[in-house]
This record gives C-alpha cells, structure tokens and sequence, in this order.
C-alpha cells in the first residue's frame, strides 16, 4: 500500500519536474516559430471533433463537467454528429466516465494513449490546464486550428484563443470563460446545484445504516499533508457525532485507511469504505448519505455535484475557487493572514499548519448539526 502510494507521488512529481524544464523550453521555442512564421487564421467553421485536456486531480475534472455538458449541448446543437474526446490522466479519468457526453477517454499516462489521441484529427482542442506547459505543447501537436487555453507563463502562445485566468474567480466560471470563444456562452451564473447523478449505494452488509436518514460520511483524506486535519480529529468529530445519533462511515482511497483506523478507535461503530469503492461507486455512496465531512479534497467536489451537503475544512486552499457554493454546504476556514498559500496546485510546506490546527472539534460538529436543521428546512414537504 506505502509503496504504491510513493510510487503515485513521484510519478507526480517527476511530471510536475518534466514540465519546468522540457514543457517550458518546447514552449518557448514553439511561441518563437509560430511569432516568425505568424498564425493561423482563427476563422472556426464547423467543430465536428474536439478534444478537451485535463490533467490533475479529481476536483478540477468534477467542476470541468457543467462547461463540457455546455459544450456538448451547443456543439451538437449544430453539428448532431459532433464528438467530443478527453485526454486526461488515470487518477481523474474516472470522473469523465460519470459523464454521458464524452466519445472517448485517452490516457496520456498510460501506454500509448497519448499517441492514439493524437493520431486523431480535431477541429478544436481546449486545454484546461491553469499552469503547467506540457498540455499546451500537447495542444499545439493536435494541429487543431482552433486552440483555446488559460494564458499564463509562456503557454499562452501556443493557443489561437488565450483566456486570461484569475485566482479570484470560482474554477466553475474559469473554465465556462475558457469555452465561450468556441460557442459564445452566456455569462457564467453559478454551477448547477447537481452536475453528477448517482442512485443508491447497494452494499448489503450495511443497507440498513443508509435508509435512517442520518448518516454521516468523513472523508479523512487530502492530497498534501498541509491540507490535513488527522485521523485523531476525524475520530473525535465522529464519536461526537454517533454520540447524538448519526451513523458514521467513512470514504477514501487506500492511502487514507491509517486515518480510517484511527476513526474507529474512536468510533468503533463507524463502517469503513476506505479502499474498497471507485470513484463510480463513491458516487452513489455520497449520494446515500446526509452529509459529508472533509477537507479540502476531490470528495468534497463529488459531493458537491451530486447534491449532498458538505462540511469543508479550508485553509492553504483558495476557497472562493475551490469551495462548494450554496446554502446546503459551510465551509471552516480561519482565515490566517499567511493562507491561502497554495498557487496553481502548489503548496508550499508548512510545520504548524494552523490554519487546520486552530478549527477544534466542537466546531466541526457544530456545522454539521447546524447544516443538516437547515437543510431540512430548505428540504420540500
């Protein structure tokens, strides 16, 4: 488990370094070429074939779901016959098979699944990366004659379209601003409510925990240690909260099943997923359950689309670009004069960590007390 877990991060961290060193020099000598030999025309004519880029995780390929609906709405709209492929990486990909307006999912991280995409001929290409240079290089080989992507560092010269891109602004609307020069959208006004179906998580060992109405997932994980509140919080948070009733499972990947183990120490009744469901089976679990109680984390964006109440721990995260939005969702953040610290999927490492250290248990359950008498509420009769 350790060992494939470190095998991930430094897979990661060899691409982010691939990236600054090999993507910045393609970049730069392709921006060079194309400012000597000039542009193509950015004349569009008809987007039969277009292949979406998105590298990362999970949360940026969740909140990218509305702006590709709206793509494929538009686009087929005009041209019934219209496809649409992503390119993206294993750890995401499972988010794009939640959707119904994808052709086909390519790999560039796997095989030869880069090659195969560009094998294909696309009218357009629309990378979504915010920062990174090899996906715009990438884009650039498509030979697509309508290019769209975010214009930060020397990247932006290797689209026909460059979308400025503001840390400011909710990712949901960054990415509706990269697709309006392909079909003019209309400006952005909000995420829907729920972007991700999802029927009732089947687990025959556990159903009846799911028919009760109250019960809470947790979700312990995050993708940095900066982003972490520990399986010993988690823990206290969930006796605290089997102690007023609520039944308590908890959600994760393999990597979080320390935390899981934690939580049971102090929640022995908690039912443990961690490890044991995919992303197309966490789906309809979150949507079983009355809340959802994290961090900052691909989970929380899953929760988000489907509908399902969350309570968010944010602090080294921008929360007005990440934070699920609305009345069924709080977010814990103390705000710090040193947070939010993380740019383009970089944070920087932080011993004390206070901007989680400093939100207390009794804080957490309060929220989710809270959200759920409200949520009923704002609930139809």
């Amino acid at each position: 488990m350790i060992s494939g877990i470190i095998r991930r991060m430094n897979k990661i961290r060899f691409l982010k370094a691939v990236d600054r060193v090999v993507g910045s020099a393609l970049s730069s000598i392709i921006v060079s070429i194309l400012r000597l030999i000039g542009r193509e025309s950015l004349s569009h004519g008809t987007l039969g074939k277009i292949l979406v880029i998105r590298p990362g995780g999970i949360g940026d390929a969740v909140l990218l779901l509305p702006a590709l609906k709206k793509i494929s709405e538009q686009i087929r709209e005009l041209c019934p016959g219209a496809q649409i492929d992503i390119l993206c990486e294993k750890r995401n990909h499972g988010i794009f098979q939640l959707s119904g307006d994808i052709n086909r999912i390519y790999l560039y991280d796997r095989g030869i699944g880069l090659i195969k995409c560009l094998r294909n001929s696309y009218d357009a290409v629309v990378d979504t990366e915010q920062w990174h240079r090899l996906s715009a290089v990438i884009a650039y080989l498509t030979r697509a004659r309508v290019r769209v992507g975010f214009n930060t560092n020397e990247r932006g010269g290797l689209f026909t379209h460059m979308i400025p891109y503001s840390h400011d602004d909710y990712e949901g609307k960054s990415f509706f601003n990269l697709i309006a020069p392909l079909i003019g959208v209309k400006p952005f006004d909000g995420v829907p409510d729920v972007f991700i179906s999802g029927g009732a998580f089947i687990d025959s060992g556990h159903i009846e925990i799911f028919k009760t109405g109250k019960t809470i997932a947790i979700a312990p994980g995050a993708s940095v240690k900066e982003r972490s509140w520990g399986g010993d919080n988690f823990g206290l948070t969930a006796q605290r909260l089997s102690e007023l009733g609520f039944n308590i499972v908890i959600i994760g990947s393999q990597a979080d099943k320390s935390d899981a183990v934690t939580i049971k120490d102090y929640c022995t009744g908690a039912v443990d997923f961690t490890g044991t469901t995919s992303l197309k089976d966490t789906a309809p679990l979150l949507k079983s359950v009355s809340a959802l109680v994290c961090a900052d984390s691909g989970i929380m964006h899953i929760a988000y689309a489907l509908g399902t109440p969350t309570v968010s721990l944010f602090g080294s995260g921008i929360e007005k670009k990440w934070a699920p939005q609305g009345k069924s969702h709080r977010v814990i953040n103390k705000h710090l004069p040193c947070s939010p610290c993380t740019k383009f999927g970089y944070t920087p490492p932080c011993a004390s960590v206070k901007c989680l250290t400093q939100i207390t248990v009794d804080e957490v359950v309060g929220e989710v007390v809270d959200l759920l008498r409200i949520v009923s509420c704002l609930a139809p009769c």
